[in-house]
């Protein structure tokens, strides 16, 4: 697992390790080339994921099962609906 900074680092590292043969999975799950798995996350995801209020960590855990890569600004809208 490998948790990033922000939405770029997350982007990189993503793009990083699907070039070249690797598979994208859901839930920011994937396999490099190699047939290494990894997940791919955001620190705010946990943040909003592990949230002391129960909608807003139900709204985050629902927007994350519809993604692959996570788009932290997806889940953040979600939650906000």
């Amino acid at each position: 697992m490998v948790e990033t900074d922000d939405q770029a680092e997350t982007d990189r590292l993503w793009t990083a390790l699907t070039t070249n043969g690797g598979e994208e999975s859901h839930c920011g799950w994937l396999k490099d080339r190699y047939g290494v798995s990894w997940q791919v996350f955001p620190r705010r995801l946990t943040e909003l994921t592990l949230h002391a209020d129960r909608s807003v960590s139900a709204k985050a855990f629902a927007a994350m099962m519809k993604q692959k890569k996570i788009e932290i600004a997806d889940i953040e809208a979600a939650v906000r609906a």
